[in-house]
């Protein structure tokens, strides 16, 4: 499998292989592109129960949709986690699939994009869950729009097609519910 380059992730793009929305060059670096949070979040609630780890368990029971107004913030408290979602959709081949990782000018203060589901499946094509949560010792503000992670895109062996239950996740039905 291999990691591909600027060059390669453009060629792709031509191809139709790899389709962002919406896409500015400037948002690609030499081996990955720059993914940017939209103002839609999920904040997590207190329970009255412990939430059960089935097969079965649905996110939003935990969590309320949020939708920050143009111009403001949404501050993550040191050991708080929040749901996000990135501004640009991505689509990608039966032969393409990926990996979502944080940007280390963030990361120097203590900020995660997310826990541990950073593998993005082949054939996907909707906007990508950030599970963002403040490691560091100081509050931190999320401000929408900021490019906080980067997609890296890589080859796969054998075709696949991803058809699991986030297939299709937008901000609009992110938040909802």
């Amino acid at each position: 499998m291999t990691i591909l380059g600027r060059d390669a992730i453009l060629r792709e793009m031509e191809r139709g292989n790899i389709h962002i929305t919406p896409f500015d060059e400037k948002m690609l670096g030499p081996a990955s592109v720059d993914l940017h949070l939209s103002n839609a979040f999920r904040v997590f609630v207190h329970l009255p129960n412990a939430l059960c780890m089935s097969a079965d368990m649905d996110f939003k029971a935990a969590t309320k949709g949020l939708v920050v107004p143009e111009g403001e913030t949404l501050t993550l408290l040191p050991g708080q986690t929040v749901l996000g979602i990135t501004t640009e959709k991505i689509t990608l081949s039966n032969g393409i699939s990926g990996w979502l990782e944080g940007r280390s000018r963030f990361a120097r203060v203590g900020l995660l994009v997310h826990i541990s589901a950073s593998f993005m499946q082949p054939g996907i094509s909707n906007h990508q869950v950030l599970e963002i949560s403040n490691f560091g010792p100081i509050p931190l503000k999320l401000i929408p729009d900021t490019p906080v992670c980067q997609f890296i895109f890589q080859r796969c062996e054998d075709p696949g097609q991803y058809s699991g239950v986030f297939a299709g996740q937008t901000p609009e039905n992110f938040w909802l519910g």
